[in-house]
């Protein structure tokens, strides 16, 4: 079991995504800690060249770890396609190209399902998987993991969020994450409780374990 984190410290986020910085700093700000991004650093992203979200996160957050000195932690996420035999999965930063266009990697989940014949809703199940990575300097280290089920859809909806978002309609919505403001993802969900989103979904089980809120 690693260190919990105290009111006060540093950590750094193991991303040079601007999305994914400002949802951590949203999560981060009952609990005191600041963050910075390994991007506002100037640090180097790692190859990610493991096979699961959990090898990826560890390689980022061990990485970022070692070279500022400080607790780093990774996300890595991704979305799991059903029908396409769990693709793009820890893949889905790259079907967007060097460039990071999303736009592409959507159009490409459209045209593998209708390739594959999957163009009703119920052929069209996914989920979105979130794995988070706490480091420290030394190579301490301890992973949560956060899923929320649902459907893609076509065309794309919505301009919040990032990433896939605006194809994805979690279980029991109708509405895209691209659709929803930030507030309402980072929500609780109206069918089981928990966190809406899968990234909070695992902030939610870090908490629990290792952060404290900050006295009012």
């Amino acid at each position: 079991m690693t260190r919990s984190l105290q009111p006060g410290e540093k950590l750094v986020v193991a991303t040079h995504n601007a999305g994914k910085a400002r949802e951590f700093a949203a999560l981060f700000a009952p609990y005191g800690i600041e963050i910075v991004s390994a991007g506002s650093l100037g640090l180097t992203a790692p190859a990610e060249t493991g096979t699961t979200f959990e090898e990826n996160a560890l390689i980022k957050a061990r990485t970022v770890a070692e070279a500022s000195g400080l607790p780093a932690l990774s996300d890595d996420s991704g979305i799991v396609v059903d029908a396409l035999g769990g693709a793009p999965g820890v893949y889905s930063a790259d079907w967007a190209g060097p460039g990071g266009d999303f736009g592409v990697a959507m159009q490409r989940i459209e045209d593998e399902l209708r390739a594959k014949g999957a163009t009703t809703f119920d052929k069209r199940t996914a989920r979105f998987v979130a794995v988070l990575c706490q480091a420290f300097p030394g190579g301490e280290h301890e992973m949560f993991r956060g899923e929320i089920e649902g459907h893609v859809v076509w065309p794309p909806r919505g301009t919040n969020g990032f990433g896939y978002d605006p194809m994805f309609v979690p279980e029991g919505y109708e509405t895209t994450f691209g659709e929803m403001a930030s507030g309402a993802k980072q929500g609780t969900s109206a069918g089981d409780g928990k966190p809406l989103s899968h990234r909070a979904r695992a902030f939610a089980a870090f908490a629990a374990a290792k952060l404290t809120a900050r006295a009012a």
